[in-house]
């Protein structure tokens, strides 16, 4: 039985992790991002100089899931103990555990790391993760009406927080 593990990112998982990620820009309001990732692009996201601030890649077994990350809240030294919390999954891969998994992962990792909070921005109408990041004590903590516009739409955005 095939068990979940995280591995860091490294750059040959990079094609695969970028088709993952484009799913949700071309089909979904998961991101804001409107158009597709490049690689140059999803090296950004993904590789911090900052060794607080990791990606992994999600394994089954062999089987590449998706990924994960924590990354900057904001770039200035009074955010140095917050850490947002991000994860992609390969599109069908929802409701398994993976996304939980993942996240409880990155927590153990936060703490190791010396964050004190751990935020998730999602797009209002993203129920899945909404539901995710409820389910594992985050509360939200801040609502913005119509900042973000995809698909001809204008979008809200939730923010949760967890104090780990």
């Amino acid at each position: 039985m095939p068990e979940l593990i995280l591995k860091p990112v490294d750059e040959a998982l990079l094609p695969e992790l970028t088709s993952i990620y484009n799913y949700y820009v071309k089909n979904t309001t998961v991101t804001f991002h409107a158009r597709e990732m490049g690689m140059d692009g999803m090296r950004e996201i993904l590789f911090d100089e900052d060794p607080r601030f990791p990606a992994y890649a999600i394994f089954d077994g062999d089987e590449l899931c998706g990924y994960c990350i924590l990354a900057h809240f904001k770039k200035r030294e009074a955010y140095d103990s917050t850490a947002e919390v991000t994860v992609y999954l390969r599109n069908g891969l929802e409701r398994r555990g993976i996304g939980t998994f993942a996240v409880k992962r990155l927590e153990e990792i936060a703490v190791q790391m010396g964050f004190h909070a751990l935020l998730a921005v999602i797009c209002a109408e993203n129920a899945g993760s909404t539901g995710l990041f409820t389910s594992l004590g985050y509360e939200r903590c801040a609502f913005y009406k119509e900042v973000g516009t995809k698909f001809g739409r204008l979008l809200d955005v939730v923010c949760f927080e967890k104090i780990i």
